[in-house]
């Protein structure tokens, strides 16, 4: 089992999440629909194009002026 980073952004009246390691995105009225969708969008997507094992991501925040 491989776990992913799910980054959620609230547009209008959608819910919007990436997932940023696997380059997926999807939508979903709710918060919990949204976390579906994505999840099953990820899983179809690594079906078809599985990630090599290079370690996990370097994840970092930087500011934008």
């Amino acid at each position: 089992m491989k776990y992913f980073t799910a980054v959620i952004h609230r547009e209008e009246d959608m819910y919007v999440v990436e997932c940023p390691e696997v380059g997926t995105v999807s939508q979903g009225k709710t918060i919990e629909e949204a976390m579906r969708n994505i999840k099953e969008a990820t899983e179809l997507y690594l079906e078809e194009f599985p990630m090599k094992e290079n370690g996990k991501p370097i994840m970092n925040v930087f500011e934008v002026a």
